[in-house]
C-alpha cells in the first residue's frame, strides 16, 4: 500500500481549507484517509502562525513508515526540518505558448505593414508636388 502525506479539501465554494491527511494512494482527494495530522488554511497571511498546523511527531512517524510526501505538504515539512525539498524550476513557465507566439508574429507584421504603408503615403504627396513642379 503506497501512503501519501496530501491535502485533503474543505471549506465552502471560494472559501478552500485543507486537512494534511495520510492517505491511501489510490484513495480519492477528499475521501478515506487513514489519519489527520494537521490543517492549511491559505486564506490566513503567510506570516500567520495559523496558516500551518502540523503534528510533527505524527508526521515523522509516517515519514519513517515511507510515506511519500507531495509537493505542497514536502514544503511544509521542509519549513519544520523534517524533509529536506530540493528547489524547482521551471523557465518554460511564463513563456507563451505557439498560438500566443504566431499571434504576436502576425501582430508584429501587421503592425511593420501599417508603418510601411503610412510612410509611402506621406512620401507620394511630395514625389507628386516634385513631378508637377518639373512638368509646368
Amino acid at each position: 500500500m503506497a501512503l501519501k502525506i496530501r491535502l485533503a479539501r474543505a471549506g465552502s465554494k471560494k472559501r478552500p481549507y485543507y486537512h494534511i491527511v495520510i492517505a491511501d494512494a489510490r484513495a480519492p482527494r477528499d475521501g478515506r484517509f487513514i489519519e489527520r495530522i494537521g490543517s492549511y488554511n491559505p486564506m490566513l497571511p503567510k506570516d500567520s502562525g495559523e496558516r500551518v498546523k502540523l503534528d510533527v511527531e505524527r508526521a515523522k512517524h509516517w515519514l519513517s513508515v515511507g510515506a511519500q510526501a507531495t509537493d505542497r505538504v514536502a514544503r511544509f515539512l521542509d519549513a519544520e526540518g523534517l524533509l529536506k525539498r530540493t528547489k524547482r524550476n521551471n523557465p518554460k513557465k511564463g513563456e507563451p505558448g505557439a498560438k500566443a507566439k504566431e499571434r504576436a508574429e502576425e501582430k508584429a507584421q501587421a503592425e511593420l505593414d501599417a508603418k510601411a504603408a503610412a510612410e509611402e503615403a506621406a512620401n507620394a504627396p511630395k514625389e507628386e508636388a516634385v513631378a508637377e513642379e518639373a512638368s509646368s
